[in-house]
Formats: C-alpha cells, sequence, structure tokens
C-alpha cells in the first residue's frame, strides 16, 4: 500500500471512530469537537500537502476539505440543539456526513488499489 493511502486509510479510520461516536448512547459533546479537530488537523498535517497522483483525487480532496467545514457547523448546531427532536436531526444530520466522507475516502483508495497492484 502507497504512503498516500496509508494517509487516506488513517483519515477513513478516524471518522469511522468518529461515526461510532455520535451513534453511541452518551455522547459526550466536548469530546466530539476534540473529535472534529483530531479530523481537520490530520487532515490539514498529512493529506492537503501530498501530490494529487490525478484530476479526480484532487476533487475528492476539495470535496472531502468542503465537507469537514461543514461538519464543523453541523456539530456547532448540534451543541446548540436544546430539543430531542432538534438533538436527533442534527446527530442524523452529522451522521450523513461522515457517510459522505467515508465515501470520499473509500472511493481515493479504491482508485490507488489497481495502480498499485499493476506496478
Amino acid at each position: 500500500m502507497s504512503l498516500n493511502c496509508d494517509k487516506y486509510q488513517a483519515l477513513a479510520n478516524l471518522l469511522v471512530q468518529l461515526h461510532s461516536d455520535v451513534m453511541a448512547v452518551q455522547l459526550d459533546k466536548a469530546q466530539l469537537r476534540q473529535s472534529i479537530a483530531d479530523v481537520q488537523q490530520l487532515f490539514q498535517r498529512e493529506i492537503v500537502p501530498l501530490e494529487a497522483e490525478d484530476s479526480k483525487e484532487q476533487s475528492y480532496r476539495t470535496e472531502i476539505s468542503k465537507q469537514l467545514r461543514l461538519l464543523e457547523i453541523d456539530i456547532t448546531f448540534f451543541q446548540g440543539a436544546r430539543q430531542a427532536a432538534t438533538v436527533q436531526a442534527r446527530l442524523q444530520t452529522i451522521s450523513d456526513r461522515l457517510t459522505t466522507l467515508l465515501q470520499y475516502c473509500h472511493a481515493i483508495l479504491q482508485q490507488e488499489t489497481p495502480r498499485t497492484s499493476e506496478d
């Protein structure tokens, strides 16, 4: 597995952990904020500096960046929610956003896999 794949896999692993935290019965809002900060830090530090193999990877990376910013806004709205119905709606939005992010990571990883097997 290439170094790029390892970094995208690390991002995907953090997203999976964050998704399971969101689905937890007792969700710690401060921990959720810290977890998203960790994901964003990994993305900025490890993935943004990578050279994109092709324009498709660059497009996915741009979308990941956008979705991470939107996720941060979703978490802010979640933290401000007071009614149970609103809390559940915000959690569903966060879950959907995490699913989208994971799909982008998996798309990049699947695109990398055939290339490395041909080498």
